[in-house]
């Protein structure tokens, strides 16, 4: 092995679609480690479009990502709220509920928390 190793986002290994077709999380595998893409549409909202998929009252994945274009919102279950733009960086702790803000889409590329966000069990 030469210790290099390249794959594209825009060819993921795997795509997850969320509830109603507000957007979707593409994912490559970097031998272990996953790396994703999620587009989330105007009026995407977590505890709408991927609690049912998850089955959990909140998000349960720690993020570590970036956010390259639209706005998203985040709040914690305890009730801090933090809102993230183009060229945020962000890291999430599990418990939270999140929404796009405004009628972009927003674009996030995470390398902690994808690996089973929004994945069908079955």
């Amino acid at each position: 092995m030469s210790g290099l190793l390249r794959k594209s986002l825009e060819t993921p290994e795997e795509v997850r679609p969320f509830e109603a077709g507000m957007g979707h999380l593409a994912l490559v595998d970097m031998d272990g480690a996953s790396v994703g893409r999620a587009t989330f549409e105007p009026g995407w909202r977590w505890s709408e479009h991927v609690k049912p998929i998850a089955g959990t009252d909140s998000c349960q994945s720690a993020h570590f990502g970036y956010c390259l274009s639209g706005r998203i919102t985040v709040r914690m279950d305890d009730g801090d709220e933090q809102e993230f733009g183009p060229g945020d960086a962000m890291t999430i702790a599990p418990g939270h509920d999140a929404w796009v803000v405004g009628d972009e889409p927003c674009v996030v590329l995470d390398w902690q928390g994808y690996t089973d966000y929004a994945k069908r069990s079955g």
